[in-house]
């Protein structure tokens, strides 16, 4: 365990992070119930902190702690009897508390390989209402704590990684706030959309779809502006060149092919895994459509790590998503799945263009307009 000493510079970002946490993304009131689930004692420190400024604003904290090696193991083995009451421990959960924090511990890629698609399904199916409600309806902040192997995909020594992670967490979210706003207002006039870069050009509508800046409230780090395209407004060829994680699996350099909104041809690097790839977009009515686009935003995030609260930050990326939409910004598709696949478009990584009816917004990563040059922070 990597133990954070007191009066360290680290410490002061340990009390930072769970100040935003606390008083920032979730604004705890008095008698308020919150759920502190975490998956590793290294976030100890992170979690005490969490807890002391809850009690400050008079709230009421409650710890799980949650094994993830264990947790799988359960899952892998899981029956219909072992899901019902899944369901019901995870309602009992909804029931009882009003805001929740979910910090979670990266181990392996491929931990979760084991769980059969035949588990996966009948535990989205028995919980989906569940879950979203929790997120749709409730309070919470998504985080994972800076782990070992994390630091090694970073290629980073670890307290270096740690010491960075927490800076990125920790932003001005007020301030990103108010920069955010001239391209949410230049999003909500926009209709048609287009994208183009090194094998792809797709097009797609986003007229009178809700735009939602992320600063902070939910997911940490942060920094993106999302909406949802018109559900059957989608054509073309969009190829992904990050890697992505899914149950287990990581795919390399995904590439999808849409008609009328419609995912009609799907494939990645590896090609043993193409009937993988397929299977994800099988999964239901909904998994072969689109529920979000999204451009990352955050100015301290420049590189992939397999991580995707980090990824899809990216500062000059965009993450274009198969599956369900969120109820903010809905454009009518459903689905278990919700899978954000990363495209990051500076010059470093083979650049691209994104046009707002047909001009020209940003170009290889920086935007393009005197108004959003702001945006472009020190790229």
């Amino acid at each position: 365990m990597y133990m954070i000493k007191k009066g360290d510079d680290m410490e002061e970002k340990i009390q930072k992070l769970a100040d935003i946490i606390v008083n920032y993304s979730l604004n705890i009131k008095e008698d308020e119930k919150v759920l502190i689930t975490y998956q590793t004692i290294e976030a100890s420190t992170l979690v005490k902190e969490i807890i002391k400024k809850i009690n400050l604003r008079k709230g009421i904290a409650f710890i799980n702690y949650v094994d993830p090696f264990l947790s799988n193991l359960l899952k892998e083995s899981s029956s219909s009897k072992r899901i019902e009451l899944m369901r019901e421990y995870q309602k009992f959960e909804l029931d009882h508390f009003d805001s929740f924090v979910n910090i979670r511990y990266n181990l392996n890629d491929y931990e979760t390989r084991d769980i059969s698609d035949m588990i996966r399904q009948e535990i989205n199916k028995k919980t989906y209402d569940i879950h979203d409600k929790m997120v749709n309806e409730r309070k919470w902040v998504l985080l994972n704590y800076p782990s070992y192997v994390d630091s090694y995909k970073a290629k980073n020594k670890f307290e270096n990684f740690l010491n960075y992670s927490l800076d990125v967490m920790t932003l001005d979210y007020n301030k990103m706030r108010k920069d955010i706003e001239p391209l949410k207002q230049l999003m909500e006039q926009t209709d048609k959309v287009r994208i183009l870069g090194d094998g792809t050009d797709i097009t797609f509508s986003i007229k009178n779809m809700p735009v939602i800046p992320c600063v902070g409230e939910s997911n940490i780090p942060d920094g993106e502006i999302f909406t949802c395209p018109i559900k059957k407004s989608v054509n073309g060829i969009i190829t992904y060149n990050t890697s992505s994680t899914y149950h287990g699996e990581v795919f390399t350099n995904v590439k999808l092919e849409f008609q009328d909104g419609k995912i009609i041809h799907a494939s990645c690097d590896e090609e043993e895994k193409n009937d993988k790839l397929n299977k994800i977009f099988d999964t239901d009515e909904g998994s072969r459509y689109i529920g979000e686009f999204s451009l990352g935003l955050n100015p301290k995030i420049l590189h992939p790590m397999g991580d995707i609260l980090f990824d899809e930050k990216i500062i000059g990326s965009i993450h274009f998503t198969p599956g369900a939409a969120y109820k903010e910004s809905y454009n009518g598709n459903d689905s278990s799945v919700h899978w954000d696949l990363v495209l990051i478009q500076r010059n470093d990584y083979g650049g691209g263009e994104i046009y707002f009816d047909d001009k020209l917004i940003r170009k290889d990563g920086l935007f393009v307009l005197d108004e959003l040059h702001h945006l472009n922070y020190n790229l």
